[in-house]
């Protein structure tokens, strides 16, 4: 008998666990028919032989759900579980912002502060950086990250102080722009919110944060991981998938921290999650969640999306607050519907997996009959094959072209394959689009999901091309007229360029008629392909634009490399 009433106990945990009556308000067959639609999301991860994702949805303060999908680890056969430990990327940002107001509360710093009053080695730019610029990514401080890998030629496994990461950012002469006048997201300036932190605390971010947020919530599986040798219960590696097939494990000797290094599983998140709601500090701490959620605003008055870690937008008509993170095969997803008191959270540990598209399906599951807006805005998902509209090629025709967007000097290719537009983005990703409207266009795949518009003036060839993405800006591009410079025109770009500000060569060189860039870094045997010719003396490469300057009309003294989150950045010729 006491043995048939511990297992009917166990059985009602095991039910109460799984939050099948958290709600008393759903019905168990909704529960079960709402569930199944979710588990048919993650179904293809919900394997023995595949990384997969920890998933919680939170309602009016209760889980109602949370599940594992996969494996937490290969190599041992450990199952994905609500309670395993993941690491979270930039989603980190809004705890090391939450530190820096409560400073801020203390009296020990203010948002207004030079950041140069706390780390003086830092250079002094046409205009002072605030602690506010770094928080909103309005500085224009070069991106850490682009400057190290994608720039200097690091990997993965090469380690650096954080002495010597802000060593590299102190070298930067210029910025991307004057502070204030644009928003470009930078892990330089959360990198350099840690700093601050542990010089007007005099202990690290790490122990600040477990002392004043981790601790005082329960979070006790949370931390920022600043030692990568640490050993960490429960945790889940970081995957990427392999060209042959199967996976291979991801990871960083790196230790810093402010920009991501949180370490959490989903239910803890799910206590910070409660914190916007029922702060456990009084009044003082709603006033604290109300500063977290107030946007940055530009030197021009525009409001931006991003506040304190954190981005306040819209989302099928619903306010809704979110941060994505990844690095190293960890890719994760917090979305917080506050009207609604609704909440996903998707902490993914496979590269491939789109953990903010895969949380915002779940919250369309759940949020179903709330939504004031169609789900038809970008995704092409949700256009129906019978919604595209039928166009000659010939037609399609006058689409084609070669588009620059004039503030990134990225390079979109619209062009005919087959009797079908097909466009091909700087980075070498190409997907097919056909028309929904005389001058819409959406991706026939349902992996890409975007708005393309045309733009014509006096012209059948259209002047601009508008890319539309949820949950960010619309993207301007203008067509432009390619030039296609001779072999001795070409010869005038050969030579070594050097920037002191990565340390860093780089040798430009003519080979069979065509120019390529090889990096100094031996390591670094990218890119392969040559450069393109686009305007008078500017090329594009993979992830590269090139402008090279000339101190006369005939000799090329320089080159000014755009990548990403680091613009302007430049390698003066050898002699």
């Amino acid at each position: 008998m006491k043995k048939l009433v511990f297992i009917l106990l166990f059985f009602l945990v095991v039910a109460l666990d799984s939050a099948v009556f958290a709600n008393s308000s759903l019905h168990s067959a909704d529960y079960d028919s709402l569930t199944s639609k979710v588990d048919r999301i993650f179904a293809e991860w919900d394997k023995t032989n595949s990384p997969g994702c920890a998933l919680a949805v939170i309602k009016n303060g209760e889980m109602i759900y949370k599940r594992g999908y996969g494996m937490a680890n290969l190599e041992y056969g450990l199952a994905i579980s609500p309670k395993s430990v993941f690491r979270i990327g930039s989603t980190s940002k809004q705890f090391t912002a939450t530190a820096i107001l409560l400073l801020a509360e203390q009296g020990k710093l203010s948002l207004d502060d030079d950041i140069r009053k706390h780390i003086p080695e830092l250079p002094e730019y046409e205009a002072p950086i605030t602690i506010q610029h770094l928080i909103h990514h309005t500085s224009g401080i070069r991106d850490y990250l682009t400057l190290m890998y994608e720039i200097a030629g690091l990997r993965n496994d090469d380690f650096l102080t954080d002495g010597e990461v802000l060593d590299l950012i102190a070298r930067q002469k210029e910025l991307n722009f004057k502070p204030g006048d644009e928003h470009l997201y930078s892990n330089s300036g959360y990198f350099l919110l840690s700093v601050i932190v542990k010089r007007v605390t005099g202990k690290s971010l790490r122990a600040f944060a477990e002392e004043n947020i981790f601790k005082p919530l329960g979070m006790d599986n949370t931390h920022f991981h600043n030692d990568h040798t640490m050993i960490v219960k429960n945790r889940a590696a970081g995957y990427s998938p392999q060209k042959e097939g199967g996976f291979r494990i991801n990871m960083t000797a790196l230790d810093m921290i402010g920009d991501g290094g949180v370490f959490t599983t989903v239910e803890d998140l799910h206590k910070w999650d409660m914190n916007f709601y029922h702060n456990k500090r009084g009044h003082e701490g709603d006033d604290l969640i109300k500063k977290l959620l107030t946007p940055g605003k530009l030197n021009n008055g525009e409001t931006l999306d991003y506040a304190f870690g954190l981005r306040v937008s819209d989302y099928r008509g619903l306010k809704m607050i979110s941060h994505g993170g990844s690095f190293v095969g960890f890719r994760a997803e917090m979305i917080r519907f506050p009207e609604q008191k609704f909440s996903v959270i998707c902490l993914a540990n496979l590269s491939t997996i789109q953990s903010p598209t895969l949380a915002r399906r779940v919250a369309d599951i759940y949020l179903a009959d709330q939504f004031k807006q169609p789900d038809t805005k970008y995704k092409a998902e949700s256009v129906d094959a019978t919604q595209f509209i039928e166009r000659a090629p010939e037609k399609l025709n006058d689409y084609t072209g070669t588009f620059r967007n004039p503030v990134t000097g990225r390079i979109w290719k619209v062009f005919l394959e087959e009797g079908k537009l097909s466009v091909k983005t700087q980075g070498g990703s190409q997907f097919q689009i056909a028309p929904i409207n005389q001058t819409q266009f959406r991706p026939v795949s349902s992996s890409v999901e975007l708005t393309i518009t045309f733009e014509r003036q006096h012209s059948n060839k259209p002047s601009r091309m508008h890319v539309s993405r949820e949950g960010e800006k619309t993207e301007s591009y203008e067509a432009i007229q390619v030039v296609s410079p001779t072999s001795d025109q070409l010869a005038e770009y050969v030579g070594q360029f050097f920037s002191d500000e990565v340390q860093v060569t780089y040798k430009v060189v003519l080979e069979e008629g065509k120019l390529f860039i090889r990096h100094g870094n031996k390591h670094k045997n990218y890119p392969k392909e040559p450069l393109e010719p686009t305007l008078k003396d500017m090329f594009v490469v993979s992830f590269m634009g090139i402008h090279f300057l000339r101190h006369d009309p005939g000799k090329v003294s320089a080159f000014k490399l755009n990548v990403g989150r680091v613009k302007n950045i430049r390698f003066v010729k050898k002699d």
